[in-house]
């Protein structure tokens, strides 16, 4: 499907920005769903009868599902329309809400949780897609792209602060029923106002044997990451589930490079601002975890914050991140471009994370960490400016790969993030403690660690987008 094609049937612009707002809105509603499950999980745990390896299946069966059928959701979008995907993905996320909120045992509830992960990946993988093809002008495209980041800003840190109310108010199972209201108004209002593009249809790329090895390489792959902080990075059942991934997932490449319609079109990886702005993305989001988890739990087990202060103390870092993603980014990437933008933006975040390097077990919030959630408003340059030179080299009629490529680079971000930084901090904590460091000082310096990896991931981000990524002379201002 031409790039004209699509542009002849687009919505109105009243439509168009409407159509932003129902993206938008299934965007917050998994990404919100995504923090607001870990408030829940003690009493989950006490309710369900969950044993404590058991209740962390409620996080990775999400995230197993979610990461590892991206890239074929995002293609079957091309393929099938992005707008039937995305209207059967948020159907099947709020039909496994409603199984979750009901759940009477863990074997249900780990069963809801993969479901969600499913529909959350069939919805999140094309709306990137959608809306690059909404928005062809610049200016407006920065602006859609501005508000959309605005929602993942927002999304992880109201689900902390709302996960803590409706658990404390209700009970846990509200944190599932509340997406009912919001994906049926979702899909409803999809229908009228999404455009009703055509897919170019299986026989253009129906790989069914390309398809079992990408998403069995990535759910294998993704399930081996979130367990090293279980078996180590060295134990057998890491290093062969890892070897069985790789193989998998290269014989995925052989296969696109040899079958007659691919899933994959391997020519969407010879754009530098594709590939570029996918590794920049994977190594920022895994250098991030490290304030959006890690800050969380060194303000709760060495400052004492209680889990709903520790929401309330992230608002500002959420505040600044939205405020700039939706009010300050669109203009200057239209002024001085994305990729100069996204240097910036990295830039800041470095500042943070090097901050929070030093920060010591006694820290005041106002002089020690306030700083860092004002330096850390670099997120709103980074995410917008990302979006935007990782869809600018990809084809209209790859737009649903290119948004399902950009979706799943960020969950195996997630996932590296949680597993290399996570165990670090623990192994520098365990060595502390058994040199008799004191309990508090002992976990400080593990997270310092994380801290200290999490600002080499940011630099290294910050030579590949300064190396690799170009400037798309569309986008160009004069």
């Amino acid at each position: 499907m031409s790039h004209t094609e699509i542009s002849s049937r687009r919505p109105r612009t009243a439509s168009r920005w409407t159509a932003l707002g129902v993206l938008s809105t299934a965007s917050l509603m998994t990404i919100l769903d995504g923090s607001i499950v870990t408030v829940a999980l003690p009493a989950m745990q006490r309710d369900l009868g969950f044993s404590p390896a058991g209740l962390s299946w409620t996080v990775n069966a999400y995230l197993i599902a979610f990461g590892g059928l991206l890239l074929l959701a995002g293609r079957l979008g091309d393929l099938l329309g992005r707008k039937i995907m995305f209207l059967a993905g948020n159907a099947v996320f709020t039909a496994a809400s409603l199984l979750a909120g009901l759940s009477t045992g863990p074997g249900l509830l780990i069963a809801a949780r993969f479901a969600q992960g499913v529909g959350s990946a069939m919805a999140a993988a094309v709306v990137l897609g959608i809306l690059v093809t909404l928005f062809a002008e610049p200016g407006e495209r920065a602006k859609a792209i501005g508000v959309f980041s605005f929602t993942g800003a927002a999304g992880a840190s109201i689900g902390q602060v709302l996960g803590g109310v409706l658990t404390d108010a209700f009970s846990w199972h509200w944190i599932f029923f509340i997406n009912l209201p919001i994906g049926l108004a979702t899909i409803a209002l999809a229908i009228r106002v999404l455009p009703n593009e055509r897919g170019a249809g299986l026989a253009a790329g129906a790989d069914v044997v390309g398809a079992v090895l990408v998403t069995s390489g990535l759910m294998l792959g993704i399930y081996t990451v979130v367990k090293i902080e279980e078996y180590g990075w060295l134990a057998a059942h890491t290093l062969g589930l890892g070897a069985v991934s790789l193989v998998l997932l290269a014989g995925f490449v052989v296969r696109q490079m040899t079958a007659r319609t691919p899933l994959m079109p391997l020519r969407i990886l010879r754009s530098r601002n594709v590939s570029g702005a996918n590794l920049v993305q994977m190594l920022m989001v895994s250098a991030m975890f490290a304030f959006q988890i890690i800050v969380a739990i060194f303000m709760q087990k060495v400052l004492g914050y209680g889990a709903l202060g520790a929401g309330l103390a992230m608002l500002p870092a959420a505040v600044a991140i939205g405020g700039v993603s939706l009010f300050v980014s669109a203009r200057l990437n239209t002024r001085f471009g994305e990729r100069a933008v996204l240097l910036a933006g990295l830039l800041l975040l470095l500042g943070a994370m090097n901050w929070l390097s030093r920060v010591p077990v006694n820290a005041d919030y106002v002089t020690d960490l306030l700083p860092v959630m004002v330096l850390i408003a670099g997120g709103g340059l980074v995410l917008p400016a990302l979006a935007a030179l990782g869809m600018s080299g990809a084809r209209a009629d790859d737009a649903g790969l290119a948004s399902g490529l950009f979706n799943t680079t960020q969950q195996i971000g997630m996932a590296v993030g949680v597993a290399v930084l996570s165990t670090l901090a623990a192994s520098r904590t365990s060595d502390l403690l058994s040199a008799g460091t004191a309990e508090a000082a002992a976990l400080t310096g593990g997270y310092r660690l994380a801290f200290g990896c999490a600002t080499a991931l940011l630099a290294a981000a910050f030579v590949v987008a300064l190396v690799v990524l170009r400037q798309p002379r569309p986008e160009r201002q004069d």
